[in-house]
């Protein structure tokens, strides 16, 4: 599953450096699959549609900072845990209990934006 920033987040920043896949972002600030990847042209998102990587999505979150489930790889491949998780001063950092996902699945992810 991928993590979500619950909205007990106050806004430290602290999580946002420590992401591999550069999917946390500050609320209110749009986003992009190419951010800190190596993506470029379409990208297919987990709910199908095609973007082109470059292109600027609406944010997540207005009021604090969010990460982007279609980048969140929950540190698959890099880290043995999320260091969102690890790094967070207030455990606002937890498992999205409506997007589970197959360790296979992140690896897949996380292949996809790494190229």
């Amino acid at each position: 599953m991928a993590i979500i920033i619950t909205d007990e987040c106050i806004n430290c920043g602290a999580c946002e450096p420590e992401c591999p896949n550069n999917a946390i972002y500050e609320g209110g600030v749009e986003w992009a699959i190419k951010d800190g990847s190596g993506v470029t042209g379409i990208y297919i998102l987990e709910d199908g549609r095609a973007v082109d990587s470059a292109s600027k999505q609406k944010p997540i979150m207005d009021d604090y900072y969010y990460i982007v489930p279609d980048k969140c790889t929950e540190c698959v491949g890099f880290h043995e845990e999320p260091q969102c998780a690890a790094v967070c001063p207030v455990d606002c950092c937890i498992p999205d209990p409506d997007r589970v996902e197959s360790k296979e699945k992140l690896l897949a992810r996380k292949s996809a934006l790494h190229l």
